[in-house]
């Protein structure tokens, strides 16, 4: 009988120990811990930005190619504001008096007017024309910097534009969002509107950080989301049938001294803390926004790119 007491005493103890660590957690006073040696499954897209914004390419994707990015040739060449013709397989570039002349298959360029042999060719994918990435905007006079953190291409400035530059319109609070956060209204506290963004508006400022890029990883059979910041410690919280907040437990501080934070998806801590007895049965796809607790005066939410 005593054993069995003091079985359950210590169970109630786990319990209770669980909750204060969430608590914490969730409060910001529990310091998240370091990855040191990552085995998560999944990384971020690759993408090409132009002065910060993100291309969105039309009928392909960038593809990653023996160590060179190759992109859609229209799609590059309107993001770098060039003037583009075509001859038969060869595709032509203009831009500030500076010209190159490619083609289709072969590894010899013109640039200036000068022959120059490439170390890629542009190529066919799936009967679209792609051209190499860097060596067409730097014959251009645009600089590239490869992102290997993110897995992006920066092309031309850096400067990253806040959630109103980029046009993110201030919705009012309307009843809809007022009843999904109706277990957890702190989250509307104070606030006058709601933001919604896509993953392609990324990167944004806002408040005061950026957010770079979001996406799903997994440890094993358990799915996780990671999300990149300019700086450390932000909570988020999943909407859906209910709010499920989400402490930062865990970081990766990167070379560029962004900070990589990984939330998880299915947490006990929706049982211990809100009451939630069927909470595995949570999928990132069942939430319809991912919301993002940074002190700003609207409601932020990502529209979940992963349902």
């Amino acid at each position: 009988m005593k054993k069995e007491v003091t079985n359950k005493v210590r169970k109630w103890n786990i319990k209770l120990l669980v909750i204060a660590l969430i608590s914490m957690t969730w409060l910001g006073l529990y310091e998240p811990i370091p990855l040191e040696a990552d085995s998560a499954v999944g990384g971020p897209k690759l993408a090409v930005l132009v002065d910060g914004r993100k291309v969105k390419f039309q009928g392909g994707d960038p593809v990653f190619e023996n160590g060179r990015v190759q992109v859609p040739l229209r799609g590059i060449g309107e993001a770098l504001k060039a003037e583009i013709g075509f001859s038969g397989k060869t595709v032509t570039y203009m831009k500030d008096g500076k010209s190159i002349a490619l083609t289709l298959g072969s590894r010899e360029a013109v640039v200036n007017g000068k022959n120059v042999t490439m170390d890629t060719a542009a190529k066919a994918v799936k009967g679209r024309t792609y051209v190499p990435l860097r060596f067409v905007s730097e014959n251009l006079g645009v600089p590239v910097n490869w992102d290997k953190v993110g897995n992006w291409v920066w092309i031309g400035s850096k400067e990253v534009p806040t959630i109103d530059e980029a046009g993110i319109e201030k919705l009012p609070l309307s009843k809809r969002f007022i009843d999904l956060v109706s277990t957890k209204k702190f989250y509307i506290d104070n606030k006058s509107g709601v933001q919604i963004f896509t993953l392609n508006d990324l990167p944004l400022e806002i408040g005061d950080r950026i957010i770079y890029d979001v996406w799903p990883v997994k440890f094993g059979e358990y799915q996780s989301l990671r999300i990149r910041y300019s700086n450390f410690r932000a909570n988020i919280f999943y909407l859906g049938d209910q709010v499920r907040s989400r402490g930062n437990t865990n970081y990766l501080i990167n070379k560029d001294k962004s900070v990589t934070i990984t939330y998880q998806t299915t947490s006990e801590g929706d049982d211990l803390r809100d009451g939630d007895r069927n909470y595995k049965s949570f999928k990132l796809n069942k939430a319809l926004y991912i919301g993002f607790d940074i002190g700003t005066d609207s409601l932020v939410l990502l529209q979940n790119p992963f349902k």
